[in-house]
Protein backbone atom coordinates (compact mmCIF):
# COMPACT_ATOMS: atom_id res chain seq x y z
CA UNK A 1 0.00 0.00 0.00
CA UNK A 2 1.25 3.46 -1.08
CA UNK A 3 2.10 6.34 1.86
CA UNK A 4 -1.16 8.23 0.10
CA UNK A 5 -3.51 5.66 0.63
CA UNK A 6 -2.29 4.46 3.89
CA UNK A 7 -2.69 8.36 5.17
CA UNK A 8 -6.40 8.46 3.76
CA UNK A 9 -6.93 4.81 5.66
CA UNK A 10 -5.31 5.95 8.55
CA UNK A 11 -7.61 9.21 8.42
CA UNK A 12 -11.10 7.76 7.72
CA UNK A 13 -10.02 5.69 10.84
CA UNK A 14 -9.58 8.25 13.14
CA UNK A 15 -13.16 9.59 11.73
CA UNK A 16 -14.59 6.06 12.50
CA UNK A 17 -13.31 5.91 16.36
CA UNK A 18 -15.38 8.81 16.83
CA UNK A 19 -18.67 7.94 15.47
CA UNK A 20 -21.68 5.69 16.64
CA UNK A 21 -22.09 3.18 13.94
CA UNK A 22 -23.99 -0.35 13.84
CA UNK A 23 -23.38 -2.96 11.47
CA UNK A 24 -25.27 -5.70 10.35
CA UNK A 25 -24.03 -8.37 7.90
CA UNK A 26 -25.65 -10.81 5.62
CA UNK A 27 -28.97 -10.51 7.22
CA UNK A 28 -31.23 -13.09 4.88
CA UNK A 29 -33.59 -10.76 3.80
CA UNK A 30 -33.56 -9.12 0.23
CA UNK A 31 -32.21 -5.52 0.00
CA UNK A 32 -35.23 -3.91 -1.28
CA UNK A 33 -37.54 -4.81 1.57
CA UNK A 34 -34.65 -3.54 3.94
CA UNK A 35 -34.61 -0.53 2.36
CA UNK A 36 -38.41 -0.31 2.65
CA UNK A 37 -37.78 -0.37 6.14
CA UNK A 38 -34.98 1.80 6.70
CA UNK A 39 -36.29 4.57 5.05
CA UNK A 40 -38.66 5.37 7.43
CA UNK A 41 -36.18 5.57 9.87
CA UNK A 42 -33.73 8.01 8.27
CA UNK A 43 -33.21 11.39 10.35
CA UNK A 44 -35.30 10.78 12.71
CA UNK A 45 -34.80 10.99 16.17
CA UNK A 46 -33.52 7.88 18.08
CA UNK A 47 -36.75 7.72 20.40
CA UNK A 48 -39.26 8.08 17.58
CA UNK A 49 -37.29 5.37 15.15
CA UNK A 50 -37.21 2.68 17.98
CA UNK A 51 -41.41 3.60 18.01
CA UNK A 52 -41.45 3.49 14.57
CA UNK A 53 -39.99 -0.06 14.04
CA UNK A 54 -41.49 -1.50 16.92
CA UNK A 55 -45.01 -1.08 15.74
CA UNK A 56 -43.98 -2.14 12.20
CA UNK A 57 -45.83 -4.88 10.87
CA UNK A 58 -42.50 -5.57 8.10
CA UNK A 59 -40.21 -8.71 9.30
CA UNK A 60 -37.22 -6.64 8.79
CA UNK A 61 -38.06 -3.94 11.11
CA UNK A 62 -37.31 -6.55 14.01
CA UNK A 63 -33.79 -6.69 12.24
CA UNK A 64 -33.56 -3.36 12.46
CA UNK A 65 -34.67 -2.63 15.56
CA UNK A 66 -32.01 -4.48 17.61
CA UNK A 67 -29.29 -2.61 15.24
CA UNK A 68 -30.52 0.47 15.86
CA UNK A 69 -30.02 -0.60 19.97
CA UNK A 70 -27.11 -1.99 19.10
CA UNK A 71 -25.71 1.56 17.89
CA UNK A 72 -27.38 3.24 21.10
CA UNK A 73 -25.54 1.23 23.36
CA UNK A 74 -22.09 1.63 20.91
CA UNK A 75 -23.05 5.92 21.36
CA UNK A 76 -23.56 5.72 24.71
CA UNK A 77 -19.88 4.03 25.27
CA UNK A 78 -18.26 6.50 23.78
CA UNK A 79 -19.91 9.27 25.65
CA UNK A 80 -20.51 7.78 29.23
CA UNK A 81 -20.99 11.07 30.74
CA UNK A 82 -23.89 12.75 28.67
CA UNK A 83 -27.30 11.23 28.75
CA UNK A 84 -29.30 9.73 25.36
CA UNK A 85 -32.61 11.93 26.51
CA UNK A 86 -30.53 15.29 26.39
CA UNK A 87 -28.00 14.87 23.82
CA UNK A 88 -31.29 14.65 21.21
CA UNK A 89 -29.65 11.74 19.27
CA UNK A 90 -30.75 10.95 15.92
CA UNK A 91 -30.39 8.63 12.57
CA UNK A 92 -27.42 10.17 10.85
CA UNK A 93 -27.16 7.79 8.20
CA UNK A 94 -28.69 4.80 7.61
CA UNK A 95 -28.29 2.74 4.44
CA UNK A 96 -28.10 -1.32 2.43
CA UNK A 97 -26.13 -2.71 0.64
CA UNK A 98 -26.35 -5.94 -1.46
CA UNK A 99 -24.94 -8.92 0.34
CA UNK A 100 -24.21 -12.23 -1.23
CA UNK A 101 -26.51 -14.07 -3.19
CA UNK A 102 -27.61 -18.25 -2.58
CA UNK A 103 -28.14 -19.40 -5.86
CA UNK A 104 -30.70 -22.45 -5.96
CA UNK A 105 -32.30 -24.58 -8.55
CA UNK A 106 -36.14 -24.77 -9.02
CA UNK A 107 -37.37 -27.52 -10.96
CA UNK A 108 -39.73 -26.71 -14.06
CA UNK A 109 -42.06 -27.78 -16.48
CA UNK A 110 -40.47 -30.29 -19.07
CA UNK A 111 -36.82 -31.28 -17.53
CA UNK A 112 -36.00 -27.48 -17.08
CA UNK A 113 -34.98 -25.69 -13.73
CA UNK A 114 -35.14 -22.14 -12.94
CA UNK A 115 -32.84 -20.20 -10.76
CA UNK A 116 -33.56 -18.75 -7.61
CA UNK A 117 -31.65 -16.33 -5.80
CA UNK A 118 -31.63 -15.88 -2.38
CA UNK A 119 -30.58 -12.50 -1.28
CA UNK A 120 -28.97 -11.02 1.64
CA UNK A 121 -27.80 -7.56 2.34
CA UNK A 122 -25.52 -5.57 4.91
CA UNK A 123 -27.39 -3.08 7.10
CA UNK A 124 -25.27 0.30 8.21
CA UNK A 125 -26.60 2.74 10.98
CA UNK A 126 -24.79 5.92 11.94
CA UNK A 127 -26.30 8.43 15.01
CA UNK A 128 -25.18 11.76 15.81
CA UNK A 129 -26.16 14.31 18.15
CA UNK A 130 -28.14 17.21 16.87
CA UNK A 131 -26.30 18.70 19.56
CA UNK A 132 -23.08 18.10 18.51
CA UNK A 133 -24.00 18.43 14.69
CA UNK A 134 -24.65 22.13 15.68
CA UNK A 135 -21.84 23.30 17.75
CA UNK A 136 -19.66 21.97 14.32
CA UNK A 137 -21.44 23.94 11.93
CA UNK A 138 -21.01 26.82 14.64
CA UNK A 139 -17.32 26.57 14.79
CA UNK A 140 -17.21 26.21 11.03
CA UNK A 141 -18.89 29.36 10.62
CA UNK A 142 -17.01 31.29 12.90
Amino acid sequence: MGARKRTAADQRKEENKNRAMAVLHNCPTSPRKMRLVVDMIRGVDVNRALDILRFSTKEPSQKVEKLLLSAIANWQKKNEEVRVEKSNLYVKEVFVDGGRQLKRLRTAPQGRGYRIRKRSNHVTIILDSRVNSQEQVESKTN
